[in-house]
């Protein structure tokens, strides 16, 4: 299992490929790429993202840890970054193993859905309209609810 939170960019390919390198106990390797998507209208500018050192990584550890007992995954990745970032830019990863692909896919799932939802961390969007907080969506809400 491999938490990382950090402000620099990361190589999808290269993390991916280091994922899944030499590994035969899972059938199944998914990943997943989340983006910084711009405003319908084009007018985001950046995000910002803030995090509390040391309790953001404490609580995605945590969930993944459930993931990985969840679903009996071999092995887990999950890679946030924080700071200002542009549209387009690459913000997340998420990385599942596991012996058979439905639990790989339900496990990145989940993960992923905790990531949008209640992962310790707070996103500002700078836009022409101004600056304001991203607030949670009802329907991020409802896709995590299906897991309990």
């Amino acid at each position: 299992m491999d938490i990382r939170v950090q402000a620099t960019p990361f190589d999808f390919g290269a993390e991916a490929n280091r994922f899944a390198q030499g590994r035969d106990d899972a059938g199944a390797i998914v990943t997943f790429t989340g983006v910084v998507r711009n405003n319908a209208d084009g007018s985001l500018s950046h995000m910002e993202i803030e995090h509390y050192p040391g309790m953001t990584e404490k609580a995605i550890a945590s969930i993944t840890t459930d993931a990985m007992t969840r679903w009996s995954l071999k092995d887990a990745l999950v890679i946030h970054r924080h700071g200002t970032l542009a549209p387009g830019e690459m913000i997340m990863m998420v990385a599942t193993a596991a012996p058979h692909r439905v639990d790989a896919f339900a496990a990145a799932e989940y993960l992923m859905d905790y990531l949008k939802s209640r992962a310790p961390f707070w996103k500002k969007e700078h836009s022409k309209d101004g600056v304001h907080w991203v607030q949670s969506k009802d329907e991020d809400e409802a896709a995590l609810d299906r897991w309990t």
